[in-house]
């Protein structure tokens, strides 16, 4: 979910002795546990959709439930592989995409159900941002520096926030007197304002390699 992003998929490739990494399994396709709660994730996506928009009582916090369930597969399908070799080439790409398709898919949701011009800014920060780091990441890994953008905290907490705030948010009614929606509107500002920072940690971390090779030769 979510900011394993691209890397904490590839915590699929650690081994269980000093994250070492292991060999991919043999056939890039293989459907395990771990894979199997990835396409769960996806799986769910349609049904928070369904859920969000249906005429029923207690529809968004039945999308919010789903939302929740899928987020936490998304804490344990990398424990998942880990802990019983399942590493794959598969996992390792369907990781980072089920967490953007549910995080993208359902901020747009949010924003044409109740949207101001400040949720849609928010809206725009983190998917911007999603579409920046994935491209870098992807470009880091074609000359072999993949490992320069590796997850930082900052991002691990932004996810956190970000998981949480669109959840409350989802949910929409009250829950114990707590205004869920204010709630997660408040950890999505938050969210989104790490969304910033970690953005620009991992151009910075970046930027040595960018120089190189924007440098005339």
């Amino acid at each position: 979910m979510c900011e394993r992003d691209a890397d904490d998929s590839r915590s699929r490739l650690a081994g269980a002795n000093g994250g070492t990494s292991t060999p991919y399994s043999a056939s890039p396709l293989k459907i395990n546990i771990a894979n199997l709660l990835t396409l769960f994730r996806i799986a769910a996506i349609p049904v928070v959709v369904v859920s969000f928009y249906a005429d029923i009582p207690n529809s968004r916090p039945i999308a919010a439930i789903v939302f929740g369930v899928a987020a936490v597969t998304d804490l344990i399908d990398g424990w998942v592989a880990r802990r019983f070799d399942q590493m794959s080439k598969f996992g390792e790409f369907l990781d980072p995409v089920a967490d953007k398709l549910m995080v993208v898919i359902t901020l747009v949701m949010l924003v044409q159900a109740q949207s101001g011009w400040f949720e849609d800014i928010i809206a725009m920060i983190i998917i911007g941002r999603e579409i920046t780091v994935s491209a870098l990441r992807e470009w880091m890994a074609t000359i072999g520096e993949r490992a320069t953008v590796k997850v930082q905290f900052s991002g691990k907490l932004k996810t956190t926030l970000q998981m949480f705030g669109i959840g409350f948010m989802v949910y929409q009614e009250p829950f114990l007197g707590m205004d869920t929606y204010r709630v997660g509107y408040i950890m999505l500002i938050c969210a989104a304002v790490l969304t910033i920072y970690s953005m620009f940690a991992y151009l910075k971390a970046a930027w040595p390699v960018i120089k190189n090779e924007i440098e005339p030769r």
